[in-house]
C-alpha cells in the first residue's frame, strides 16, 4: 500500500469531519462550567461505559501493547490481566460511592471533592492540581507521540508535522464542546477501536492458515514467546510478574476515567455500565495481544526497536483493502484522541476550578471560567506537544510513567475518602505527596527489587502515609 493512498485519506477525512461535527453540536449545549467539565451530569450507561474505557485505553492499546506482545509474546498477557482486574475493581469500589459523594458536595473535580470532604484547605487543592498538571502533560505527550507515529507511517509526513497535526485536531473539538464533545466522540472512537482489534487479528490469523499455523510461526521465531512465564528464554521473575500485574492498581487514581463516574445522570446506571465497560476491556485487550502474535508470523521483514509499536499499522495495511485499512487505522487516531481530549479537559479543570477560581478569582463568572478552561486546554496541549516531538519516544514507556503517577498519587487517597471516615486532610495531603514523589524517585532507581514497576511502591507509600498521618492527627 503506497503512502498517501487516496482511499486511506478519504477514510481519515470522513472520520475527522465526524469528530469535529460532534464538537460543534456539543458547543451549542455547553452553557456553564458544569456543562464544560462534567456535561451537566447527564450521561447514560452506554456513554459512561464507552467513554470511560475509550479515554482509558489510549494509543498504547493499538501501538504499545501490540508492540509489547510482538516483542515479548504471551508475557504481555499479564499486563492485560492486571488491567482487566483493575477495571472491574475500579467500577466496583469507586464508581457508585464517588458519584454520590461528589454530587452531594457539588464538586466538579477530584481536588474540589477532597477539599469539601475533608473540610477545605487550599494546600490540598493546590498539591492535587499540581500533580494532575504534571502527570497529564506527560500522558498527553504520549498520545501525541502515538499520533506522530501514525501519520508518519500512513502519510509519510515528517514526524514533527504529524505530531502538530494531531494536536490541532484534538484541541479543536475539545475547545469547542468540552466534556459532552469528549464523551460522545469517545463512544464513536470506542466502537471503532473494538472493531479494529477484533477484525485485524482474525483476518491476519486466517491469512496465515489459522490459529495453529500462527502459533507455529511464533514458535519458529522463538519458542519462548509462547511461554507466559518466560522472558527472553529465562524464567519470568517475581519482580517482573508483579510489575506487570501492578498496572491494575493505577485505575483508582486516573482523573480522566473517574470523571465519567462523576458525570453519570444516576448512580443506578453504573451497574449496567460496569458490565458494558468490563466486556469492552476484555475484548480489546485480548485483541491487542493477538495483533502482536499475528504480526510475528505475518510481517516480513520483522520489526525491531521502537518500530515494534507499529505492528498494528503494518498489519492492517498488509491485509486489508486501502479504504477498509483507512477506517481501521482511524481507530488508532480514535484511541489517541479519546484519551488526549479527556486528559486536556481534566488538566483544564484543575487549573480553572481548583487554581483559578479556587485561589485567584473566587467570584469569576461562568462565561469567564469556560473561556479560561479553553485557554488552559490550548496551553497544556502546547507543552505536551513539545515533549512529544522526540521521534524516539516510546508510547508504552510514557504511558507507564504517567499511569503510575496518577495511580499512586490519587488512588489510595480516593479509596480511603469514600470508604474510611477516619481520613483527615493531613492524611490525604501526606498520601498524595508520598505516592507521587515515590513514583518520581523510584523511576530512576534500578537493580533487584528496585526494578519493580514504580506504581506498586508508590501506591503502598501513599496508602501508608495517608493512614498513618490520619491516625496521628485530630479526628
Amino acid at each position: 500500500m503506497r503512502i498517501g493512498d487516496p482511499a486511506i485519506v478519504t477514510a481519515f477525512a470522513l472520520y475527522l469531519v465526524a469528530m469535529l461535527g460532534i464538537g460543534a453540536w456539543a458547543w451549542r449545549r455547553t452553557r456553564d462550567l458544569a456543562d464544560y467539565l462534567l456535561g451537566g451530569r447527564r450521561l447514560g450507561r452506554w456513554v459512561t461505559a464507552l467513554s470511560a474505557e475509550a479515554s482509558d485505553m489510549s494509543g498504547w492499546l493499538l501501538l504499545g501493547l501490540p508492540g509489547y506482545a510482538y516483542a515479548a509474546g504471551l508475557e504481555a498477557g499479564w499486563i492485560a490481566l492486571g488491567l482487566l482486574a483493575g477495571t472491574w475493581l475500579n467500577w466496583r469500589l469507586l464508581a457508585t460511592r464517588l458519584r454520590e459523594a461528589t454530587a452531594a458536595h457539588g464538586a466538579l473535580t477530584l481536588p474540589e471533592f477532597l477539599a469539601a470532604r475533608l473540610g477545605g484547605g487550599r494546600a490540598l487543592r493546590v498539591v492535587a492540581a499540581a500533580f494532575i498538571l504534571f502527570f497529564f502533560t506527560l500522558y498527553t505527550a504520549s498520545g501525541l507521540a502515538a499520533g506522530g507515529k501514525l501519520f508518519e507511517s500512513v502519510f509519510g509526513l515528517p514526524y514533527a508535522q504529524a505530531v502538530l497535526a494531531g494536536c490541532l485536531v484534538v484541541v479543536a473539538y475539545t475547545l469547542a464542546g468540552g466534556f459532552l464533545a469528549v464523551s460522545w466522540t469517545d463512544v464513536v472512537q470506542g466502537l471503532l477501536m473494538l472493531a479494529a482489534l477484533i477484525a485485524a487479528p482474525l483476518v491476519a490469523i486466517g491469512a496465515q492458515g489459522g490459529w495453529e499455523a500462527t502459533l507455529a510461526a511464533v514458535a519458529a521465531r522463538d519458542p519462548a514467546l509462547l511461554d507466559p512465564l518466560s522472558r527472553g528464554g529465562e524464567p519470568l521473575g517475581a519482580v517482573a510478574l508483579l510489575s506487570l500485574l501492578a498496572w491494575g492498581l493505577g485505575y483508582f487514581g486516573q482523573p480522566h476515567i473517574l470523571a465519567r463516574f462523576m458525570a453519570v445522570r444516576d448512580a443506578a446506571e453504573l451497574v449496567p455500565a460496569r458490565r458494558i465497560a468490563v466486556g469492552w476491556v476484555a475484548l480489546t485487550l485480548g485483541g491487542a495481544v493477538l495483533v502482536g502474535l499475528a504480526g510475528i508470523g505475518y510481517l516480513d521483514p520483522p520489526l525491531g526497536g521502537a518500530d515494534t509499536e507499529k505492528v498494528f499499522l503494518r498489519l492492517v495495511q498488509a491485509v486489508f483493502h486501502p479504504f477498509v485499512a483507512g477506517v481501521l487505522l482511524a481507530a488508532v487516531l480514535a484511541a489517541i484522541m479519546s484519551t488526549a481530549d479527556s486528559q486536556l479537559l481534566v488538566a483544564a479543570s484543575a487549573l480553572t476550578e481548583d487554581l483559578y477560581r479556587g485561589l485567584v478569582r473566587p467570584r469569576a463568572g461562568e462565561r469567564e471560567l469556560v473561556w479560561m478552561g479553553r485557554a488552559t486546554v490550548a496551553g497544556v496541549a502546547g507543552v505536551a506537544t513539545a515533549f512529544a516531538l522526540d521521534p524516539d519516544s516510546r508510547v508504552l514507556d510514557m504511558v507507564a510513567y504517567a499511569w503510575a503517577g496518577f495511580g499512586a498519587t490519587f488512588g489510595p487517597v480516593l479509596l480511603l475518602a469514600v470508604w474510611w471516615p477516619r481520613l483527615t486532610r493531613a492524611g490525604a495531603l501526606a498520601g498524595m505527596v508520598a505516592g507521587g514523589l515515590t513514583v518520581i524517585v523510584w523511576k530512576h532507581l534500578e537493580g533487584g527489587w528496585l526494578d519493580l514497576y514504580e506504581l506498586a511502591p508508590g501506591f503502598a507509600a501513599g496508602l501508608a502515609a495517608a493512614v498513618l498521618a490520619s491516625l496521628a492527627g485530630r479526628r
